[in-house]
């Protein structure tokens, strides 16, 4: 499917995600359910087509792992020190605290799991980026306490709980991509297998629009009933991605990544974990405007990955190749 034929798809999942779970009683619980499922179904389709040679290389590509981990941990936690003094979300909210704290959290938490079904969409290194999962989940336990620390002189603090990370990456890396790569070595073996794996290919658009309908639907319901406290928020959101747009850009450029890495890395900086962070969210500030702050970043930053997977392959054309090959 072309590229526009497949935002198109993508961007009706969203909205009638949106609409289902904003006027259909159950269907946002429901959602929320299902969305576990829908994501490592998703995965595992992805899976199935990656390179896996490309991903055990990936640790030999320091330029790469350097970008990665050098636009996620050191650019993203001064562009966030910097939005939020530039905006004091104290004049913009009613519960700055709570707000604060869900604002950082989300955004200091690069995400580790639907970044790589984008970055395949628009020929991205996806398996270099699954390959650096469990670095980027590691560094994320350890760097964020020191980094909210840091951006708020003292007055808050926050540590990620190793066991929520844990089961995501058990959940929608490790069980997906053993189960990919058991069945790829069956279909060496098996011509139907190969076939239903030929098949399974063509499911990966239809598979990602459902999980946008799904994604939506679950976070409709919280943030209708937050709205009139999100408007400041979600224009931080806003500007947070576009700034990592051109910073992403930027870190890839400067450390002559060729056209698909560097797409990786954008993606990366952009893509943050917060279908990971939210329960973590929900019980450092309760069932209010922290979760409804995350949900919120969740649907902004959809809406921006459905609008990169347009243009992010003009931005960073396939014949702006470099010497690292």
């Amino acid at each position: 499917m072309a590229t526009s034929s497949k935002v198109i798809w993508w961007v009706a999942g969203l909205a009638l995600g949106l609409v289902a779970g904003s006027v259909v009683p159950g269907v946002g619980p429901a959602a929320e359910w299902a969305l576990t499922p829908c994501l490592i179904v998703l995965l595992f389709l992805t899976f199935l087509d990656l390179p896996f040679e490309g991903a055990v290389k990936a640790f030999g590509d320091l330029r790469f792992l350097a970008a990665v981990v050098g636009a996620n941990f050191l650019v993203v936690p001064l562009v966030v020190a910097g939005l939020v003094t530039v905006v004091d979300l104290g004049d913009l909210v009613d519960f700055p605290e709570p707000m604060l704290l869900a604002v950082l959290v989300v955004l200091l938490c690069p995400c580790i799991d639907y970044v790589i079904v984008f970055t395949r969409a628009v020929d991205g290194r996806a398996e270099k980026l699954l390959a650096l999962t469990p670095v980027l989940m590691i560094a994320q336990l350890l760097v964020l306490p020191v980094s909210i620390w840091a951006i708020t002189g003292g007055r808050l603090s926050a540590a990620l709980p190793v066991g929520p990370l844990v089961s995501a990456l058990m959940l929608f890396i490790i069980i997906p991509l053993l189960a990919a790569i058991v069945v790829r070595l069956a279909a060496r073996r098996s011509g139907r297998v190969q076939s239903g794996v030929d098949a399974a290919s063509s499911l990966v658009d239809l598979v990602m629009t459902l999980t946008l309908l799904v994604i939506a639907a679950s976070v409709a319901p919280l943030i209708g009933g937050s709205m009139s406290h999100l408007g400041g928020v979600v224009l931080v959101f806003v500007v947070f991605a576009v700034i990592m747009v051109g910073l992403g850009w930027v870190v890839a450029r400067w450390m002559r990544l060729e056209a698909g890495s560097s797409r990786a890395v954008v993606l990366s900086a952009v893509t943050r974990n917060s279908l990971v962070v939210l329960p973590i969210v929900r019980a450092a500030t309760g069932d209010g405007i922290g979760p409804a702050a995350v949900v919120a970043q969740t649907l902004v930053e959809v809406l921006f990955l459905l609008v990169l997977t347009r243009f992010l392959p003009k931005l960073i054309p396939d014949t702006a190749v470099s010497e690292n090959r």
